[in-house]
């Protein structure tokens, strides 16, 4: 029994107090009747008189044309808010940008670790400081040759070859 009086959605519409959502406006109400409170009236057409009776009362000569006064202080704190939400876009975008900024960094570590790897196998810094100290020593050595000898013997020999290439 108490099913039947629910009805088959749930809800008693009996229990109801008939208040339906108010439509924006009369064009609203004249397309859907059924959105607007009907009671104390014997029939639609009797509800529709009474809605267009009350359009001839309400002009719209009547609203205020002035703006209200602003306080400034409102102006201030709703300028001041917006501030406040920019320096925090600005923070969030400084903190992203920073986070990208490491990141970066530390891919460029990663690659130029691989790349060493790559090129120089297993322990690729201890082969470019061995390569560098080998580098030192030789160039220690070419130093302490007696340079001007050997060009002085050398340069005769190339102005030769020069020569014989020119004159073919």
């Amino acid at each position: 029994m108490f099913k039947e009086e629910l009805g088959d959605t749930g809800t008693n519409k009996d229990m109801r107090d008939g208040v339906e959502t108010a439509p924006a406006s009369f064009e609203e109400a004249s397309i859907n009747p059924d959105l607007i409170r009907r009671e104390g009236f014997a029939s639609d057409a009797e509800y529709r008189a009474y809605i267009a009776t009350l359009g001839d009362y309400a002009s719209v000569g009547d609203t205020v044309d002035e703006p209200l006064p602003i306080y400034e202080g409102h102006v201030l704190k709703g300028r001041l808010q917006e501030l406040r939400e920019e320096i925090e876009s600005l923070r969030a975008r400084l903190h992203v940008i920073q986070h990208q900024a490491a990141t970066v960094v530390a891919e460029n570590v990663r690659w130029a670790d691989a790349s060493a790897h790559a090129q120089l196998g297993n322990q690729p810094w201890l082969k470019l400081a061995a390569a560098m100290a080998a580098t030192f020593v030789v160039t220690r050595g070419i130093r302490r040759l007696p340079l001007g000898a050997v060009a002085t013997t050398a340069f005769p020999l190339v102005a030769a070859v020069m020569n014989r290439k020119l004159a073919r």
